[in-house]
């Protein structure tokens, strides 16, 4: 059962005005089951994506677009656990993530 936590994509429309994802590779701090993932995702270079449930990552890589699976990876981790390269992320995204 998909739930709908922005049916009217306000949420989304909102981080899009406020950041600009294009060819960016983002690190998305507890992405959940990916609902702001996609609607980024298409504009970025590549997403590194993570959140300390399996469940939401689990669904977060079933539900991935076959055309986003080249760019979009999911991981189950904490914020403190996960890690990242210097230099290697150009934006740093997280929403309902404190």
């Amino acid at each position: 059962m998909t739930r709908a936590l922005d049916p009217e994509g306000a949420h989304l429309a909102a981080v899009l005005r406020e950041a600009d994802f294009r060819g960016r590779r983002v690190l998305e701090v507890g992405c959940g089951e990916g609902r702001l993932t996609w609607g980024f995702a298409p504009l970025a270079a590549s997403v590194l994506a993570f959140d300390p449930s399996e469940e939401a990552i689990a669904q977060a890589r079933a539900e991935c677009a076959d055309e986003l699976r080249a760019k979009v990876r999911f991981e189950v981790a904490r914020a403190e656990e996960i890690e990242v390269p210097p230099q290697s992320v150009d934006l740093v995204f997280f929403s309902w993530s404190l």
